[in-house]
């Protein structure tokens, strides 16, 4: 489990692939790795990963054709918001994480306002429903409040968040641009409320 509060941001600097998967090596300086042992779950834009190899300042994952399929941003050289999973005892800063993607959003504008910013994103059908004003919503693995939502007749909503200096600085928000394509997770609550309603119905 992840918390969505962004320890540092890293660069993937190697990437072979393979029939089975893609192995990812991330340059991680800033993250701490010296508390990382292999096996551990590292948050990559989102998306949770084992460690499988490490040295002091990077390390290396695999991923899976599946996971491919589902994410965005996992390229050679691409900056990605790093987080490592939570201990017990930790504190929750931001809200319950899980790293696995549920879709993958499209940023319709990004907008400076002077003392913080409005990100614009569209979701796509799938997790419109899932998506509400004061919710919360995991966006490349950053913890996020939604402002306001608006469906579309075709089934998508668009959502905004306001951007605070800080999470801009220390994360990859600092490099999206309309059209850029984000991963989303919905909130944990959400997904089992339309579980057990679904099934209750």
């Amino acid at each position: 489990m992840f918390t969505g509060i962004i320890e540092t941001t890293g660069v993937i600097e190697a990437a072979d692939a393979s029939d089975a998967n893609l192995k990812l090596t991330i340059a991680a300086p800033k993250l701490g790795l010296h508390h990382v042992a292999i096996g551990d779950s590292i948050a990559v834009n989102g998306c949770c990963l084992t460690v499988v190899t490490k040295t002091q300042e990077s390390f290396t994952v695999d991923v899976s054709n599946e996971t491919l399929a589902l994410t965005t941003g996992l390229k050679l050289g691409v900056t990605v918001n790093l987080e490592k999973s939570l201990r017990y005892g930790d504190r929750l800063g931001g809200h319950l994480v899980s790293g696995h993607v549920d879709g993958i959003g499209t940023v319709r504008a990004i907008e400076d306002l002077g003392a913080s910013w409005r990100l614009e994103i569209e979701a796509p059908r799938s997790l419109a429903k899932f998506v509400a004003r004061k919710g919360s919503v995991a966006v490349n693995g950053i913890s996020l409040t939604v402002n306001t939502v608006t469906d579309h007749p075709n089934g998508n909503c668009i959502f905004e968040i306001n951007i605070i200096p800080h999470t801009y600085q220390v994360t990859t928000i600092r490099g999206l641009n309309a059209g850029g394509k984000v991963n989303l997770e919905i909130d944990l609550l959400a997904r089992y409320l339309e579980r057990m309603t679904s099934v209750a119905g």
